[in-house]
């Protein structure tokens, strides 16, 4: 291969922030790694997302100990990817949340996803000896649940498909701040492998009709102000046409998936190249767009050993 696996070259560890991007919230975030988000209600706390590991997991709670001793009562989960999910039992909270989607496709997909992504990120899944199994949620919804912490008030929705087909995002009527998940990424490359990208700016505009205050995105530094909020919007967007417009050209005209991966990195490089996992993506974000052009509306099950195949094809 011309470059090494995904992100298996990558072993340095990240620099952590922990950004009040409003009162009593918080982002958590690492230098293009998954993000976390935290919610200090009246009496207890939300965390959303859960990272790969319960070794990443403590890092989280540490830097939520440091400001706030109320109990962990709430996990969110936005989608099923393992690097969101499996460090779960370190909050050791009684309700656990997805939506109904979300759950599907742990049933579906997950130990697949799991396998997957533990030789995509081997530097995100340290300590993965303690990850007890795939993270299962205790409650469900399907469009919209409202949760209160007191009298803090917290909706959870489904918007839209875009990372994936079960997306959630957090909102936090109090202060107008929400919590994405990957749908919004900022200096970061979306991943597309499992996502429906003619739905995703779609979604994305959704989002942006709430006229936030702030965002916490999946990967990239929290989002404060409406300058910023609309940037990484309009960025994300255009990542996410950049990569499915050239593909689709491509397969109309019954090209390749290698003229397919030609006519994206000519769009997507000039632009997006220094952006974090940017190589990792692209072969699994070039053969999602070809199939979703192709007429394939639901993403096919990535494997460890489908992994590799399409990295060597592409990649190689």
């Amino acid at each position: 291969m011309s470059k090494q696996f995904a992100s298996a070259g990558d072993m340095e560890e990240k620099q952590i922030s922990f950004s009040e991007i409003g009162e009593g919230l918080w982002a958590f975030t690492a230098e293009g790694d998954p993000n976390t988000g935290v919610i200090i209600g009246d009496d207890s706390v939300m965390i959303v997302e859960a990272q790969a590991t319960p070794r990443l997991a403590r890092k989280v709670i540490e830097k939520v100990r440091e400001v706030t001793d109320k109990p962990i009562s709430h996990l969110v989960m936005t989608h099923y990817h393992a690097v969101r999910v499996l460090g779960a039992s370190a909050y050791e909270a009684p309700t656990v949340i997805m939506g109904d989607a979300a759950r599907a496709m742990v049933v579906e997909r997950g130990q697949e996803d799991w396998d997957s992504e533990f030789q995509r990120f081997p530097r995100l899944f340290q300590g993965h000896e303690e990850i007890p199994g795939l993270t299962w949620p205790t409650t469900t919804f399907n469009d919209r649940m409202t949760v209160y912490l007191g009298n803090r008030r917290i909706d959870l929705m489904h918007l839209g498909r875009a990372h994936t087909a079960g997306d959630i995002v957090v909102h936090v009527p109090d202060e107008n701040v929400m919590f994405t998940g990957d749908i919004v990424e900022y200096h970061s490359a979306c991943y597309c492998g499992d996502g429906h990208l003619q739905d995703w700016p779609w979604t994305l505009e959704a989002i942006r009709e709430y006229d936030l205050a702030a965002i916490a995105p999946g990967r990239g530094d929290a989002l404060v102000g409406a300058e910023m909020v609309n940037a990484a919007l309009d960025n994300t967007a255009d990542f996410v046409r950049s990569t499915y417009q050239p593909a689709a050209r491509v397969a109309a005209r019954n090209g390749t998936l290698r003229e397919a991966w030609d006519a994206v990195r000519a769009e997507c490089d000039p632009k997006f190249a220094d952006y974090a996992i940017y190589e990792h993506c692209l072969p699994f974000n070039v053969a999602r767009a070809y199939d979703e052009a192709r007429g394939i509306d639901t993403p096919r099950i990535w494997t460890a050993e489908r992994d590799r195949e399409m990295w060597e094809l592409l990649q190689g």
